[in-house]
């Protein structure tokens, strides 16, 4: 049976730690920063190996645990996917009703809880006694990796945000952040990640030097700085430690690659970890699935779907295997309604026990960014496009490494056309794993898919998510006029 990583488990202290990370910020941003350290924040306790891996778990509950509900409404803002029940309101794309805006403040207090308990062991590590300096840097860069994808994730949804750190841990009181101030924390973060993480994880589901790369790529390609992320992109590639996984049929793409039972794979870089215990699974299995289908077995809530009128699926090619995980199912939305498979778990112990594995990184997308971004750099060349065609000929079950009759040829491609290739099949290939919408932001070309596809006019409020009432109730060095627009 797959399990959690040992480090998530493995005594007294991680549950201590976990329960302390869940803390009070979940009922007021105000209650948690103004929290008297307890025991997990004594000197005492922040001493050995076993405290600190103690508290890097604490760091990872929040953010795993929030993951599934925040795919899920990334989805659901896509030229493609839909929301149903309260999700519904998601598919006006006219900002978020009070429903939703208390649900994206739950997202936010997640994110901000594994914040502060990144800067909890960023602060405690060099005060140790007991840890070598290797350790050190070890644990430090760990939760710094952490910290910057948690704060690329805020920084993208929410604009600029409170920078909260190491250095202002005991501070209630943070002011708004620019976008770039953001973004610096993040590259530096990753700068120190990226030389003390290990080339290789000691257990799946801890970062790497890889994945701190491939977060660095993705980043640089968000400040549109081409030449970086080309150039993290591509020492990745070099490295030559990842590799397609091959597939022939439906049933390999989802066991092989999104199987509840797998531990790791050749194209897997980072991952959040899940088991089939409960408490300690997926979220996204039950959000997706329909009972009909037999792929979930406690049914599924159906909570997102797609329609087969819809353009993006219409014009999608026969024999593309990503387009076999979707079914047919009418469950009163009408014959062309569609949902997703991409999550199968037939042996769940409960409701909260999904054993799938949530992808932030796969080869699949770092071999797409360097696509993209070296295209953006040099046109067109030999290697962008065997890139791009790799993950092409994965999808139409041939040799991911072999040339095949579906490559594309370069003599055949502009630039800008390639670059609309690239962001297509990476449309395909990231579905469910919270990609398409801020991919569309990124790009400036939001208004229009969703037009196309979906007929559908974006209103600027929803662009960026609102700032929970709690932050600027009780956070004093913020006010009213910190909201973002249209809130």
């Amino acid at each position: 049976m797959k399990t959690i990583m040992n480090f998530r488990l493995l005594n007294s202290k991680i549950l201590a730690a976990a329960l302390l990370a869940l803390g009070s910020l979940a009922s007021s941003c105000d209650s948690l920063l103004e929290e008297e350290p307890k025991t997990i924040v004594s000197e005492n306790f922040y001493q050995n190996r076993s405290d600190f891996e103690a508290a890097i778990n604490a760091t990872y509950f929040p953010l795993r645990m929030v993951r599934s509900e925040q795919i899920a409404v990334l989805s659901a803002h896509t030229d493609w996917g839909y929301g149903r029940g309260s999700r519904a309101q998601y598919n006006d794309f006219d900002g978020f009703n009070p429903t939703n805006i208390n649900a994206a403040a739950a997202r936010w207090t997640s994110f901000y809880q594994g914040i502060r308990n990144a800067n909890i062991v960023i602060e405690k590590a060099p005060l140790s006694e007991e840890l070598s300096e290797e350790e050190v840097n070890y644990f430090t860069a760990e939760a710094k990796f952490l910290r910057a994808l948690t704060y690329f994730d805020l920084v993208r949804n929410w604009g600029g945000v409170p920078l909260r750190t190491a250095q202002n841990i005991n501070e209630k009181d943070v002011p708004k952040s620019s976008p770039e101030e953001v973004y610096d924390l993040i590259l530096a973060d990753l700068a120190d990640a990226e030389i003390y993480l290990p080339t290789s994880a000691e257990e799946p589901g801890r970062p790497t030097q890889w994945a701190a790369k491939t977060l660095l790529a993705d980043v640089y390609l968000q400040l549109g700085d081409y030449e970086m992320s080309k150039l993290k992109a591509k020492e990745v590639m070099d490295a030559s430690s990842f590799q397609l996984v091959k597939i022939d049929t439906v049933v390999d793409l989802r066991e092989k690659i999104f199987g509840a039972a797998l531990i790791t794979s050749t194209e897997e870089i980072f991952s959040f970890k899940f088991a089939r215990q409960t408490g300690q699974g997926s979220g996204l299995p039950w959000i997706m699935n329909h009972p009909s289908t037999g792929l979930y077995n406690f049914g599924g809530a159906y909570a997102h779907y797609g329609d087969a009128t819809n353009p993006f699926y219409k014009e999608w090619e026969s024999g593309d295997i990503r387009k076999d995980l979707w079914q047919i199912v009418d469950f009163g939305l009408g014959d062309s309604t569609i949902v997703n498979g991409k999550y199968a778990e037939p042996q769940a112990v409960d409701n909260t026990g999904a054993g799938n594995d949530i992808p932030v990184y796969r080869f699949a997308e770092l071999l797409l960014i360097y696509a993209e971004a070296s295209a953006r750099v040099d046109g067109v060349t030999e290697e962008n496009l065997e890139a791009l065609n790799q993950v092409r000929r994965r999808a139409f079950g041939y040799a991911p490494m072999e040339n095949s009759e579906v490559d594309y040829v370069m003599t055949d491609l502009a630039v800008e056309e390639f670059l609309d290739l690239i962001l297509q099949e990476k449309a395909y290939e990231t579905q469910f794993e919270g990609k398409r919408w801020l991919d569309l932001k990124r790009t400036g070309r939001a208004e229009e898919f969703v037009m196309k596809n979906k007929g559908i006019t974006i209103s600027e409020r929803h662009y960026l998510w609102p700032i929970p009432l709690e932050e600027l109730n009780f956070n004093e060095a913020m006010s009213p006029s910190d909201q973002n627009p249209g809130y």
